[in-house]
């Protein structure tokens, strides 16, 4: 049976939710950012003990398709941004459509009404996010961080940190800042 768990975005996060299956006794066949199979005769006790654990940890068992479908999008954007190998040479909408087996409209649809926002906006936020990662890192200039994350220009880039920062760059990497996690933006 698949579980879908939400708030999963690094590799801790799978080890963490290993840890917490085996916790739980449940026996489990693979576990990936936002997903986990497990044994199919898994009872109800050792699930309602998970979801505590889950929740503990800050991950949380989604229950419903569109939930579902939402945070699946979410990894999907995550994972096509940090593909350094085939960042930018697909279009996202083509990617989410394929992998989802939904239209983009459908999937644009129910991503818009749970979350509030559209994809392109959520899109933004995560590379956002990923080039104030590259700029703490501070071992790549500017021009590399858009080359890299698929921006035309170093002056889209900049605009566009600008108007979802309140910061240039520049900026930015001079300030003393906390960043949110992945899943949060």
């Amino acid at each position: 049976m698949e579980i879908v768990i939400k708030n999963m975005v690094c590799r801790q996060c799978i080890n963490t939710v290993k840890r917490l299956l085996d916790e739980c006794g449940i026996n489990y066949t693979k576990v990936e950012l936002g997903h986990a199979l497990i044994d199919d005769a898994t009872d109800n006790v050792a699930i309602s003990q998970l979801d505590s654990l889950l929740n503990q940890e800050g991950f949380q068992r989604i229950i419903d398709h569109d939930s579902a479908l939402i945070e699946n999008v979410k990894l999907k954007i995550i994972s096509h941004i940090r593909d350094e190998e085939n960042a930018n040479k697909h279009n996202l909408s083509d990617c989410l459509a394929d992998s989802l087996g939904l239209s983009y409209d459908s999937i644009s649809r129910i991503f818009s009404a749970k979350e509030g926002r559209t994809i392109e906006k959520y899109y933004i936020a995560q590379k956002i996010e990923l080039v104030k990662e590259l700029l703490d890192y501070g071992n790549l200039t500017l021009s590399e961080i858009a080359d890299r994350i698929g921006y035309s220009s170093v002056a889209h880039l900049s605009r566009q940190f600008k108007s979802v920062t309140g910061y240039t760059p520049s900026d930015y990497a001079k300030s003393v800042h906390t960043r949110k996690g992945l899943n949060e933006v």
